[in-house]
C-alpha cells in the first residue's frame, strides 16, 4: 500500500497503459481520478476499481480542451480534498510525411494533446500538488522522443518535447520548491496499444515485418505490454525513488540499447 490515502490524477486512463496505471495505484491504496474523452470507457475503469474495493471516479475529459481542464481539476479536488500525483499519459500519434496535405493538422492535433495539454495540466495541478507535501508529476514520453522513425514526425517531436518540459521543468521546480515536487518521465518503447496496433499486428493478430523486424532488434524479444510500464510509473511516485527527479527511464525490453552490431 505504497500510495495509501494518495490522490492520483491520470489521463488517458481508459484504455492501455493509463487502465493499467490507474488499476495499479488503487492496488496501492491512492484514491485515484480516471480522465479521458471516452467517458464510457473512463466511467468502466472505475467501476472496475471499484467493484474489487478500490477507490476511483471518472471524468470526461479532452486534454486539448484547455478551457476545460482547470474546471476537472478542481472538481478532482472537490471531491478528495486534494491532488499528490499527476500522470499525464494521454497521447494520440499518426503516419504522415511532411509534404502531405493534411500534415499541418495532424501536427496541431498532436502536439495540443501530447505537449501543450501536458503543460496545461501541470499548470492546473501545481498548486495542490505543492499543498500536498510531496507532489509527483510522471509525464509520458516514448523512446520516440530519444530518436526518430520516419513518417511520423509530429509523434516524434512532440515526444522530444515532454523529456525537455520535463527536464527542464524538474530543475525549475526543484530549485523553488526543493523536495516538494518532482518531474519524471517514462519512455516506452514498442507496445501493443491503440496507437501501433496497426504497425505491429496484421488483422489475423500475427505480427507485420515491421512488427518482426522490430522484436528481432529487441534484446528481450518481444513487445511490450501496459504492465510492463505501470511498475516504474508507481516506484517514480513512491518512497524508493524519494531522490530521482528529472530522469528519463527507457521501457523497452532493450530496444534503445542494440547497436545493430
Amino acid at each position: 500500500m505504497r500510495m495509501k490515502d494518495k490522490v492520483a490524477l491520470v489521463t488517458g486512463a481508459a484504455s492501455g497503459m493509463g487502465r493499467a496505471t490507474a488499476h495499479l495505484f488503487a492496488d496501492e491504496g491512492a484514491r485515484v481520478a480516471v480522465i479521458d474523452r471516452d467517458a464510457d470507457g473512463a466511467r468502466r475503469v472505475a467501476q472496475e476499481i471499484t467493484s474489487v474495493g478500490g477507490s476511483a471516479h471518472a471524468w470526461d475529459l479532452d486534454v486539448s480542451d484547455e478551457t476545460r481542464i482547470a474546471a476537472t481539476v478542481a472538481s478532482v479536488v472537490d471531491r478528495y480534498g486534494g491532488l499528490g500525483i499527476l500522470i499525464n499519459n494521454a497521447g494520440v500519434s499518426g503516419r504522415v510525411f511532411v509534404e502531405a496535405e493534411g500534415y499541418g493538422a495532424l501536427w496541431a492535433r498532436t502536439f495540443a494533446v501530447n505537449l501543450t495539454a501536458q503543460v496545461n495540466l501541470i499548470r492546473a495541478c501545481l498548486p495542490h500538488l505543492l499543498r500536498s507535501g510531496g507532489g509527483r508529476i510522471v509525464n509520458i514520453a516514448s523512446t520516440e522522443g530519444l530518436g526518430a522513425t520516419a513518417g511520423i514526425s509530429p509523434y516524434t517531436a512532440s515526444k522530444h518535447g515532454v523529456i525537455g518540459l520535463t527536464r527542464s521543468l524538474a530543475v525549475e521546480l526543484g530549485q523553488r520548491f526543493g523536495d516538494s515536487i518532482r518531474v519524471n518521465a517514462i519512455a516506452p518503447g514498442f507496445f501493443v496499444g491503440e496507437q501501433n496496433r496497426s504497425l505491429l499486428l496484421q488483422e489475423d493478430g500475427s505480427f507485420t515485418r515491421r512488427g518482426e523486424a522490430i522484436i528481432a532488434q529487441t534484446p528481450a524479444k518481444r513487445v511490450g505490454a501496459p504492465e510492463d510500464l505501470v511498475g516504474a510509473v508507481v516506484w517514480l511516485c513512491g518512497p524508493g525513488a524519494r531522490f530521482v527527479n528529472g530522469v528519463v527511464i527507457p521501457i523497452d525490453g532493450g530496444f534503445s540499447a542494440f547497436s545493430g552490431i
